[in-house]
């Protein structure tokens, strides 16, 4: 039986969630413990996520020889790799191709956004069964950063979440996009309402014996734990000088500003090298618009193509400057591609059948392309690769043996991408 001191202490759930919510300053010592894990200081991911769906021939797959309602209306132009074209409205890109590699036929059958996304961003077909962790989540567990970090951050929302691996190593996302001019509030790590970090440490102090009520913390429901895990990880960013640097952009100089673009997607991508420099582990970056079913050429031409080639342009050559590159595994891919024939609207619709995605950085070889689709962009010419191969290659190319088993909340152990198999032509 339990001592009325010990029972003094004891909170119900209700009042743990209360505790969770409403005390950001409140921390479990038992966190720390259980985020002690082991470190790999040169590893490195960014995913970024083409929103919507990227049409695959008119950005990475055109079809020149195509019958005009299948080609479009943009041209192919040469790159710096031979032998290897991508449209005309990414001259930057064209110029880089030695810094990464084009996957042309993809495929798979999901054409609905919220199906493709979970695939795509965790290398499994989805199901009623099992909640699969997104890339980032993983590597959140398997690589952590040091304290004062956040291991994983997802710049505006989250894409997915961390599935059977618990809220403990879902992203720290910002809230928002960062927008030039305009300061940029992270939620949970700029103060705000006058509160300094001085005041912010005062408060937590006063409050450290809360953790004496959360005996038998590893026994706590998730939601529970992932409440207090974000408190935690809000007192360490708030308090380390490194993460507030890593998340302010005014110490960027002008010409940085201007390389990468003093656009919302520009400025997310150049927080993006910030946080890769300062020591977190996976970033997830957004460019959405996508979903082009009306004025595809439009809309891709003037608007979004233009930001993407600036942007991840200036993305690879800062990581390569700076010597990262080869430590830092990126890969850019949508849900789906886009319907091979152009429709009424002057536009295209989801087509799950033929898709594209890039890979840079880490052991990619550059100045490729790996697969084909048909002469109309309908589906790969052969097997193709699915989304789980190129799970599995992105989790090889950060590190991590993409047939790692976890235990999970359905009772057995779960492999990390069960079908998939690493592309070897990537890294020949």
């Amino acid at each position: 039986m339990e001592s009325s001191a010990a029972s003094s202490v004891r909170f119900s759930r209700r009042q743990m969630l209360k505790v969770g919510v409403l005390g950001a300053g409140m921390s479990l010592g038992s966190y720390l413990r259980l985020s002690a894990a082991k470190q790999d200081a040169g590893r490195s991911a960014i995913l970024v996520f083409l929103g919507g769906g990227p049409s695959h021939q008119d950005t990475f797959d055109l079809k020149p020889a195509a019958p005009e309602e299948y080609r479009g209306q943009f041209s192919p132009i040469a790159t710096s790799a031979a032998g290897v074209e991508i449209c005309e409205h990414m001259g930057k890109l064209a110029r880089r191709a030695d810094k990464y590699a084009v996957i042309r036929g993809i495929t798979h059958n999901l054409a609905a956004h919220e199906l493709g996304t979970r695939y795509l961003m965790t290398g499994n077909r989805p199901t009623p069964v099992v909640n699969y962790p997104m890339y980032g989540c993983v590597a959140s567990r398997e690589f952590p950063a040091a304290e004062d970090l956040p291991s994983f951050v997802s710049i505006d929302r989250p894409v997915e979440g961390p599935g059977y691996l618990g809220p403990e190593y879902g992203p720290l996302s910002t809230g928002e996009k960062p927008r030039h001019g305009q300061p940029f509030r992270v939620r949970g790590i700029t103060l705000g309402d006058g509160l300094t970090v001085e005041k912010y440490r005062s408060r937590r102090d006063l409050l450290t014996d809360i953790d004496t009520a959360f005996d038998g913390f590893e026994d706590l429901d998730d939601s529970v734990r992932g409440l207090d895990r974000f408190s935690e990880q809000a007192y360490r960013i708030i308090s380390s000088r490194r993460s507030r640097d890593a998340f302010d952009l005014s110490r960027e100089p002008d010409r940085e500003v201007d390389r990468f673009g003093r656009h919302d997607f520009g400025q997310s991508m150049m927080l993006t090298t910030r946080l890769i420099e300062a020591g977190v582990r996976f970033v997830t970056v957004l460019l959405d618009g996508w979903d082009t079913h009306a004025d595809n050429f439009n809309k891709l031409g003037h608007e979004l193509l233009p930001r993407f080639d600036q942007s991840l342009s200036a993305l690879l050559d800062r990581l390569d400057e700076q010597g990262r590159l080869e430590s830092t595994s990126i890969l850019v891919t949508g849900e789906f591609g886009r319907t091979p024939k152009v429709n009424n609207n002057v536009g295209r619709d989801h087509w799950a059948r033929a898709m594209f995605a890039l890979m840079a950085g880490g052991a990619v070889r550059g100045s490729q392309t790996i697969g084909a689709t048909d002469e109309k962009a309908q589906g790969p010419a052969g097997d193709g690769f699915t989304p789980d191969d190129l799970a599995a290659s992105f989790f090889h190319n950060i590190g991590i043996d993409p047939k790692t088993e976890y235990d999970s909340n359905i009772g057995r152990p779960i492999t990390l991408i069960r079908d998939g198999e690493p592309i070897r032509q990537l890294f020949a």
